[in-house]
């Protein structure tokens, strides 16, 4: 949320973060125009007031003074004082409540060092690690999805039947590979100084709104209840899309001191989206689905070091991916692309050798988002009411909060499976995850079991 003051005086730059962020449903000028007759009838009811209090005051004087026909005169403009003050308050709450949702839908204003642009195409590459000692890949990489499915540690179809469509199971081997990355990912971030927390994974409207999940995007996130005429029959609850939700709420409406801050919290957690690719290879597969597991990395700082936290949230979240050995690359995203609530991100883009693209390092392969790394300022912060206290006889100031994945496990997988991938159809499991996984050093596959498995012929 951003401070209605910076609003009133500045604008142009809310236009402009409008514009660039493409956000189309928001007219400032009605917002600016709420506020101001907000604030002339807050004025009003004031002077309502202090003008009531004088006439009070006036009426002891006068009945004191045994003058009981002007004490009557000014009880009768008491009431008519009284009157005044509760329509001008009804109407100025009316306006407050337009105006604290008008707020909510107005984005984050980007950070200088932002390009401007309207998508993807428009974000800024940084550079690429990784690159200069590729490993030997078989001549035809098979995707992720048939290697998966072959080695029977994906299985879509059985996690469609049981769920839906975006939904599946993740088995033997598959699963172990899941598990392992969990844990080394934490094991990477408490290193770097990552305080461990578990969040509840069903979380509140407040908490949805703090993060700026609510109002933008209540129709990705899963609501938990049943829907009847736009109304929930529910605890008003809704699955977490990220643990950066309960994480960052963790302090909602708390005052932190400044010994406490930076503020690092790292959480693993199932996460649920409604997912929606834009063409074949984003639908199929681990690619885009609707409940994924992540590691979030979630920081709390003073506002002057959030852009030196930033860098080092970036070099964090790489760190898995260098450790892992996994070609990547960094993009700077540009305002059209970087979302509602971010000031500035970035987003880490693992390489995957398993389906064409285009602009590949060499024939075939894509880019898949596993990592975006975001600094809010204090657009959460005035959302949530995080503050910290810098002295302890100072006013509370809102802090800035920053998160990042680290990372995300679906496509670190796909990623793993399609770079470690063999000429015979087998997986390399990366060095650093052996310990993980018992000391196995590749993932062979597994008997597929059921009718489902046995040839035409076998069946019959």
């Amino acid at each position: 949320m951003l401070d209605r003051k910076y609003v009133r005086e500045h604008p142009e730059e809310v236009r402009r973060a409008l514009e660039t962020k493409g956000v189309e449903d928001v007219d400032l000028d009605v917002v600016l125009e709420i506020d101001e007759e907000w604030r002339e009838l807050k004025a009003r009811g004031d002077d309502l007031r202090h003008e009531r209090n004088e006439v009070s005051q006036t009426i002891g004087e006068l009945k004191q003074e045994g003058n009981d026909e002007e004490a009557q005169e000014a009880i009768d403009r008491s009431q008519e004082l009284k009157a005044e003050l509760e329509r001008v308050e009804d109407r100025a709450d009316e306006l407050k409540a337009e105006l604290d949702e008008a707020m909510l839908e107005l984005p984050n204003i980007p950070h200088e060092s932002v390009p401007v642009g309207e998508d993807e195409s428009d974000n800024v590459e940084r550079y690429r690690e990784g690159f200069d000692d590729l490993r030997d890949l078989p001549d035809d990489v098979i995707p992720h999805y048939e290697l998966g499915e072959n080695l029977d540690i994906l299985d879509f179809e059985r996690g469609a039947k049981v769920t839906g469509g975006g939904f599946q199971f993740v088995k033997g081997d598959g699963a172990r590979l899941e598990y392992a990355l969990m844990q080394f990912m934490l094991d990477v971030h408490r290193e770097q100084g990552y305080t461990d927390v578990f969040p509840p994974i069903p979380v509140n409207s407040a908490s949805m709104q703090g993060t700026g999940q609510l109002p933008k995007f209540a129709e990705d996130a899963y609501r938990i209840g049943a829907r009847q005429d736009d109304e929930y029959d529910d605890d008003d609850l809704w699955l977490l899309p990220t643990a950066e939700v309960p994480v960052t709420n963790m302090y909602r409406d708390e005052i932190l001191l400044d010994d406490d801050l930076p503020l690092k919290h790292q959480a693993f957690s199932p996460n649920f989206r409604r997912e929606a690719g834009e063409h074949g290879t984003e639908t199929r597969g681990y690619v885009r689905v609707h409940q994924f597991n992540k590691v979030e990395m979630v920081n709390f700082v003073r506002p002057e070091e959030s852009y030196d936290r930033l860098e080092g949230l970036l070099s964090e979240a790489e760190a898995v991916l260098e450790r892992l050995g996994l070609p990547y690359r960094v993009l700077t995203m540009c305002t059209g692309d970087m979302g509602f609530q971010q000031a500035k991100k970035y987003d880490i883009e693992v390489w995957a050798p398993g389906d064409d693209m285009e602009d590949g390092p060499q024939e075939g392969g894509r880019w898949l988002e596993v990592s975006s790394v975001s600094n809010f300022e204090d657009f959460q912060a005035r959302r949530a009411g995080l503050r910290y206290r810098p002295d302890r006889h100072e006013s509370a100031e809102y802090l800035h909060t920053l998160n990042g994945s680290g990372l995300a496990l679906p496509r670190v997988i796909v990623a793993i499976l399609e770079y470690y991938q063999n000429d015979d159809g087998t997986v390399t499991i990366p060095e650093v995850l052996r310990p993980y996984m018992g000391g196995q050093e590749v993932i062979e596959g597994h008997e597929k079991v059921g009718e489902s498995a046995l040839g035409a012929g076998e069946k019959d």
